[in-house]
């Protein structure tokens, strides 16, 4: 015992909030059970499930079994032939929908393959078909028929309804592994206390772990990792491969080796992460399934890694929002049981688990430090949250087994900073998306989150080095505050308006309801739930998470330091959420981040002939954001040119751009004009007659370099035709700084420093393009000069 706690940080001694939680999961503390069952109905202990070596695994009998831990639930007071026969055309209307075609009274749909869009046509189905209604949220709170019919019967005293019949043929199928007499009829007035019990008679199992010795303190050699196919976990595993000598042993779930080796492959590709034969070298693929005993392996099989194994790795994870702490407990929290079990049978392992900050989403805490008090478990509302917290609960009580387990906290995910790789359906990335596509924001406190880049390699470092092993971590990296969030959307040319957050979520909502997009459907889905909503507002109204730990590490690791993941850091997600047509980058509807005026005179004229009419250009030039620099070194274009020849009137710029050094300022092949600046323009004439106009600026190996600043020889022509005339324009030397330098205007709506940053910004980033531009022909010359090679006089050509 004292050997397990000198690997865990003390508690804070001023506070006892954390050892009231704990006495909690032992049945006592700030509330007792009693305590807290009592709130919905007289106190009902649970049954204790058995304690033995196996009992982790033994709740487990089949993945979409909620195991004995369910019995101690009481029985529901609706007669339980009516609520059978519910639950069996409830089965069977699922059972449509899963790929399988099987489905258990006692499964779980979600569980058994059904997803969020399987459950609104289940809702839907139900009601049509046989009159049964239901929400969302009771398929999202409870999963299993069972479950659901005992939601949908009427209430005890109330008139009863007939029951339909099961029609279409359809029959209830049982699921392989399912087992009906497990789990009476429930039904409680609240769906929380009924998630208490459950919770409690889980964390129970945590007291069955075989007891451990500590590990030896050396790198892992042969590692275990669940959850491979998933974001974190497929740049985890990269990560442990490039910075370990790891042999790593990937649990798919999967029907065979080939099969899974498949599947992992097209995850790591889908998150632009390479899959190589040196990989698969190194990587051995477990078919299994992390919710099954022992993993869904063979006994041989378990015992040989239970000797092998110097690591194990639990990354894999059901993150859904939506659903209940009942649908959600057999991957968050049975799962990593049974993978404490197998760090602790055998060769003695550590457990490395990826929990979440999720454990302190408690409205009104009051601070997320690494070893302060987690939420109360009657403070969390959404299932996810729960199920985070009490997987953390019994692996600290595996700690008391003397198990070394470490617990590494991330927060939001997001997309890797250089490939801007990202999960679509993670909240945060569903969140930014949302943010630059409407150009609103909610009220919030902080946001704790950090690309998977730095994630992922701070938690390999944290697994390969044993002084690190035992501790708690949090790699939610530099919070983000409501003023960042807003500064860097400003900067980026995504000004956003601030709304209350209810505000904001309504609004959210309709739009997505007026413009549906299939990949933001989730993030519609949980803002409409009210316990999804309670979350959300968990996640961005709470503190900001500290991590001193985490930073002595990383500084003393020499990984890269902890940086807030700005507009700089998500710049490669944004662009891939954009194509994907997830997000929106500025573009020339948006107000403009920055202006000023360019004023031209000079002469047109026939093609081929002499240029002796006046034309004249009044242009505004501008761009929406240093992105549209950086990444397109362009500039927008509106105004006027007025030329007789043209026409009497003035003609309108529909459409302009000018780019800056195109080509990188290459001229043609043999060329000596090197490109400073190409205007491409589509204009229209009072009588709606389309022109268009190619503009050039070139640098030269001249004196005359201010000249060549400010000179544009243009051509137009009609559209669609060949060019009419051609000339040259220039921008008048006593205006050019007037308009160009002192005439640069700013958005109102950034700060007095914001603008001066902006205005300074674009004339450093365009003077060092010109200039670069400006100087190229000179280097050209200078090589020309230092050609060492001899031309050959006329007499040594006719040689």
């Amino acid at each position: 015992m004292g050997e397990v706690n000198e690997g865990v940080p003390r508690r804070r001694p001023s506070t006892g909030q954390q050892r009231a939680d704990e006495a909690a999961e032992r049945g006592g503390g700030r509330l007792t059970v009693s305590d807290l069952l009592a709130r919905v109905r007289p106190a009902t202990a649970p049954t204790a499930p058995t304690s033995s070596a196996t009992a982790p695994a033994a709740s487990a009998t089949a993945p979409t079994d909620a195991g004995p831990s369910a019995e101690g639930v009481a029985a529901a007071p609706t007669a339980g032939g009516e609520a059978a026969r519910l639950a069996e055309i409830i089965a069977a209307e699922a059972a449509r929908l899963l790929p399988g075609g099987a489905m258990g009274p006692d499964t779980d749909f979600f569980d058994a393959g059904g997803t969020s869009v399987d459950a609104v046509a289940l809702v839907a189905g139900l009601a049509r078909d046989f009159g049964v209604e239901l929400s969302l949220d009771d398929v999202f709170a409870d999963a299993r028929p069972r479950r659901l019919a005992a939601r949908a019967l009427p209430a005890e005293g109330s008139a009863p309804r007939a029951l339909p019949a099961l029609t279409h043929g359809a029959r209830a199928h049982t699921h392989p592994g399912a087992h009906p007499s497990a789990h009476p009829d429930t039904r409680t007035d609240a769906g929380t206390d009924a998630d208490l019990e459950l919770i409690l008679a889980d964390l129970a199992l945590a007291d069955g772990l075989p007891w451990a010795r500590r590990p030896e303190a050396v790198p892992p050699r042969k590692v275990l990792l669940t959850g491979a196919t998933g974001f974190l976990g497929g740049h985890m595993l990269l990560d442990l491969l490039r910075h370990s000598d790891a042999h790593v042993f990937c649990l798919v779930r999967a029907a065979d080796e080939t099969e899974g080796t498949e599947r992992l492959g097209a995850a790591l590709k889908r998150f632009s992460l390479p899959w190589s034969g040196e990989i698969r070298r190194r990587v051995t693929v477990l078919p299994g399934d992390l919710r099954l005993p022992r993993l869904g392996l063979a006994d041989e099989r378990w015992d040989e890694l239970a000797g092998e194994l110097d690591s194990v790795v639990s990354v894999a994870a059901a993150v859904d929002f939506l659903r209940g702490y009942p649908s959600l407990r057999q991957s968050n929290v049975i799962g990593p049981l049974t993978l404490a079990e197998l760090a602790a049978t055998g060769r003695p392992k550590p457990l490395h688990h990826i929990s979440s900050i999720a454990v302190f989403n408690e409205i009104g805490i009051e601070s997320m430090g690494e070893d302060d008090p987690v939420a109360h478990i009657d403070g969390l509302v959404a299932g996810y949250d729960k199920s985070k917290w009490a997987a953390e609960a019994a692996l600290r009580r595996a700690r008391e087994h003397g198990l070394v387990v470490t617990l590494l906290r991330p927060g939001g995910i997001g997309g890797h900073t250089r490939t801007g790789a990202s999960n679509p359906q993670d909240l945060s990335s569903g969140m930014m998306s949302v943010f630059s596509r409407f150009r609103t924001v909610p009220a919030f406190s902080h946001l704790n989150a950090a690309p998977v880049d730095w994630v992922s390699r701070v938690a390999v470092a944290a697994i390969c080095e044993p002084d690190a092993w035992g501790y708690n971590y949090h790699l939610s990296g530099t919070p983000n505050s409501l003023p960042d969030v807003v500064h860097d959307m400003k900067l980026g040319g995504m000004n956003v308006r601030v709304q209350d957050w209810d505000e904001w979520r309504l609004d959210v909502m309709a739009r997505l309801r007026d413009e549906p997009i299939a990949e933001l459907d989730f993030l519609a889905r949980v803002l409409a739930s009210p316990t999804a909503v309670k979350l959300c507002e968990a996640t961005l109204m709470g503190p900001a998470a500290t991590g001193e730990r985490t930073e002595a590490f990383v500084a003393a690791q020499n990984l890269p330091a902890s940086t807030r993941y700005g507009m700089q850091e998500q710049l490669k997600t944004f662009e891939r959420l954009a194509g994907d047509g997830l997000a929106r980058l500025p573009d020339r509807a948006d107000q403009p981040y920055l202006w000023f005026p360019e004023t031209m005179r000079g002469s047109l004229g026939p093609v081929g002939g002499p240029a002796d009419t006046p034309c004249s250009a009044a242009f505004t030039l501008s761009i929406v954001s240093m992105y549209q620099l950086v990444k397109e070194r362009r500039v927008d274009v509106k105004g006027e040119l007025s030329c007789s020849l043209l026409h009497p009137e003035p003609l309108v710029v529909e459409q302009g751009d000018v780019w800056v050094r195109p080509e990188e300022g290459i001229p043609l092949e043999h060329g000596v004009h090197h490109p400073l600046l190409r205007y491409r323009l589509r204009l229209r004439d009072a009588e709606d007659g389309v022109w268009w106009l190619e503009g050039r600026k070139s640098a030269h190996a001249r004196r005359d370099l201010w000249r060549q600043t400010r000179a544009l020889t243009i051509e137009l022509g009609r559209e669609d035709e060949p060019a009419m005339l051609e000339g040259e324009i220039v921008v008048p030397s006593d205006s050019y700084v007037r308009d160009q330098v002192d005439g640069i205007r700013v958005d109102p709506r950034l700060s007095s420093q914001e603008k001066r940053l902006a205005k300074l910004s674009w004339l450093a980033w365009f003077g060092l393009e010109i200039g670069r531009g400006l100087l190229g022909p000179f280097a050209r010359v200078g090589a020309d000069l230092l050609d060492l090679r001899r031309h050959p006089t006329p007499t040594e050509r006719k040689r």
